[in-house]
């Protein structure tokens, strides 16, 4: 089962209200079965999340298939950051379970987490090294190394061109977002997950990450990206999940 597209969610979260299944911050726990009979990779089981004392959300079931892109939407407070923050396991949900191929996330441990690319709305690059450096730097803590003249082709196709030598402290804040967005030019793998990553990006650099979805789709890549802006992607299968306060 999965949550279908924005449409779909509210003509059945009004079916929920009609039972009156419970909810919170309107998010309801209803799905629509959009998959195809696709092969399931993801799945996503009466996740609940609390920070402190405050209950983000609960009941949230959803799942994805290869060529899959889920667009996550909300306001600020609303989860968004902790759902992907769960999802990629670096936290523990209240409730719930993420399963991978069947197993739970949790169990699998390295086996999941070299499948997975997670960007932050903090981009993590580190101010006093070049833009080579900090590309080549992040890429092999995820186990993957790429050498100096890989990681100036790929700066330069992210629109770095002449700046590969730069510290980061001298690039624009637009300038250091397309510098993180670059390990998934060289990254291998299945999940992406990508919190407010088109923050600070001009139109060509949206036009670019639009185009590197829809490649990873196109190749069976999985999708979850945390993003007010319609990328009108013409790839893979599109669904909506948005979670309110």
């Amino acid at each position: 089962m999965a949550i279908a597209n924005c449409r779909f969610f509210k003509t059945l979260c009004n079916l929920c209200m009609n039972n009156r299944q419970p909810a919170i911050g309107n998010y309801h726990p209803c799905q629509y079965n959009i998959g195809g009979g696709r092969q399931i990779i993801l799945e996503v089981s009466q996740l609940g999340c609390v920070r402190g004392d405050r209950r983000l959300f609960r009941g949230i079931n959803f799942s994805a298939s290869p060529g899959t892109f889920i667009q996550l939407t909300g306001p600020n407070g609303s989860g968004k950051t902790s759902l992907l923050r769960i999802l990629c396991g670096l936290l523990a949900p209240a409730e719930g379970e993420v399963k991978w191929n069947g197993a739970n996330i949790r169990t699998l441990a390295e086996e999941y987490f070299t499948s997975v690319t997670y960007l932050g709305h903090r981009h993590g690059v580190k101010d006093e090294l070049s833009a080579v450096e900090n590309l080549r730097i992040s890429n092999a803590l995820n186990g993957l190394e790429i050498s100096n003249e890989r990681a100036r082709s790929v700066l330069q196709q992210m629109g770095l061109a002449g700046r590969e030598l730069l510290p980061a402290r001298l690039l624009s804040e637009g300038q250091r977002r397309r510098l993180a967005l670059a390990r998934l030019l060289v990254c291998n793998t299945k999940l992406w997950l990508l919190d407010e990553v088109l923050t600070s990006l001009d139109k060509g650099a949206v036009a670019l990450i639009r185009s590197l979805i829809e490649n990873h789709l196109a190749a069976g890549g999985i999708s979850i990206v945390a993003t007010h802006q319609e990328l009108e992607l013409s790839a893979g299968l599109t669904k909506r999940l948005e979670l309110t306060t």
